[in-house]
């Protein structure tokens, strides 16, 4: 919208801003929660325990991270388009919640990247970790949906563009991420900084696909079957993708080292993947029979 053409302001009309808004509940949360320093964490014990680890375990985590760090710093660059949208579209409460959706989003950087400086002490290229299906997904699935929303905002795309950042590369990629990073650290309790951001990092998350399952709720509450279909189909269509991530990083790592580091069970995290999706899934099709303004003020805390 032209700024000339601006006469009213949600904070001085009548009802003012909606504090039951899903969307201003995760900002409150956000404030709470999310105002952690990346920078604060103690990691001379991690530096400590990957010195003793052996070539496959840090080549494993050095795989691991450069999952992360750059899936992180890939949602870092693309989210801006939806933030846009919801400005177009008026919607304060989303674009305020989003504000500090992409902040945290630039801290989880700074945080794998403090990992892979100062525990892994990794100055080299690690492109070479990221497969196939890595590459489709964040270099051209992610970004091609969020920056369709620049001249598309219709309710398809916004879905597309949700399905991908936040049911699928954060609600079954990142957190399938975490179970691993989980696996391996709780098991050989090492690592405790690295331990502590990785959860606060999954708490901002949670938030993050929170408002994701809002998102499409909302549009599949207001634009009825098309929206489902679209959200199905391109659920069904991105799993595959999501899931060869994981099983491509193993499988390449168990030909490296004729095992798979720390005994990870390829069948356990394919397993946690498809159940994540499964989650998501279900949580969405509810949206079919909800009316709009229960799905508007619901409890944020619902997963």
């Amino acid at each position: 919208m032209d700024p000339s053409l601006r006469t009213t302001y949600r904070s001085l009309a009548a009802g003012r801003l909606d504090h039951g808004h899903v969307a201003w509940r995760l900002f409150q949360k956000a404030k709470r929660l999310g105002t952690w320093d990346p920078a604060a964490f103690d990691l001379a014990q991690d530096a400590a325990d990957w010195r003793a680890l052996s070539d496959a375990e840090r080549d494993l985590l050095r795989h691991l991270t450069s999952l992360f760090v750059a899936g992180e710093e890939a949602v870092t660059l693309d989210l801006l388009p939806l933030l846009e949208t919801m400005a177009h579209e008026g919607r304060l409460e989303e674009e305020i919640y989003l504000t500090s959706f992409l902040w945290e989003e630039a801290k989880h950087v700074e945080f794998f990247d403090r990992f892979l400086h100062e525990v892994a002490g990794a100055d080299d290229d690690l492109h070479a970790y990221h497969g196939a299906s890595y590459r489709t997904l964040f270099g051209l699935e992610l970004p091609r949906a969020m920056d369709r929303l620049r001249t598309d905002r219709s309710p398809g795309a916004q879905a597309e563009a949700s399905v991908c950042y936040n049911m699928v590369v954060e609600g079954v990629l990142a957190e399938t991420g975490y179970h691993a990073w989980y696996t391996v650290l709780r098991k050989r309790n090492i690592m405790p900084g690295t331990l502590e951001g990785i959860e606060h990092v999954q708490r901002d998350e949670a938030r993050h696909i929170r408002y994701g399952v809002f998102l499409l709720s909302r549009l599949i509450a207001e634009h009825g079957e098309p929206v489902w279909q679209t959200v199905q189909r391109r659920m069904m269509e991105l799993l595959p993708t999501a899931v060869g991530v994981f099983t491509e990083a193993l499988t390449e790592l168990e030909q490296r080292h004729g095992r798979i580091p720390f005994d990870l069970d390829p069948e356990d995290i394919a397993g946690f993947a498809m159940t994540q999706f499964q989650k998501r899934m279900a949580r969405l099709e509810k949206a079919r029979s909800q009316a709009l303004g229960t799905l508007l003020h619901e409890d944020p805390d619902i997963p």
